[in-house]
């Protein structure tokens, strides 16, 4: 025979493995994430991952070709920046919602912002739960 505290207990853990889910999905979401970018030019077209890590470099055009050493890696630099930012939003997107008030998901990438300080200290649980997790069932050991 389960009590109403095993019921709970059950709903609490089905909750839990509810959100495990959701942050698998999203953690998929996330890595699945890309930006490309090109300059106005076509001459530099760039694709990076979620963490912003270069995953692609195409040159569309011979556009390259007429320009100078420096000129060509300064475009590099500024379109793999801009392909990084679009990423960052991208990815930023997918949890929006998810995050507490006043986190944003940069805050965490840029360690701005400790993980542990959004995850409360304790499970959130109902006071009866709590007290059954801790103490057992309040007719244990009455006989």
């Amino acid at each position: 025979m389960s009590s109403p505290y095993d019921e709970q207990i059950e709903d609490l853990l089905a909750q839990y493995e509810r959100q495990r889910a959701e942050a698998a999905e999203t953690r998929r979401r996330i890595a699945e994430t890309t930006a490309t970018a090109a300059d106005p030019r076509q001459a530099v077209k760039v694709t990076v991952g979620a963490q912003g890590e270069l995953t692609a470099v195409e040159f569309p055009t011979g556009a390259y070709r007429r320009m100078a050493p420096k000129e060509l890696a300064d475009l590099l630099v500024t379109t793999v920046a801009r392909a990084r930012a679009e990423a960052q939003e991208a990815a930023a997107a997918v949890v929006t919602g998810q995050l507490p008030p006043g986190v944003t998901l940069g805050d965490l990438l840029q360690g701005r912002i400790d993980p542990t300080v959004v995850l409360p200290d304790e499970p959130a649980m109902p006071d009866a739960v709590r007290e059954y997790v801790l103490h057992g069932h309040p007719e244990a050991g009455r006989g």
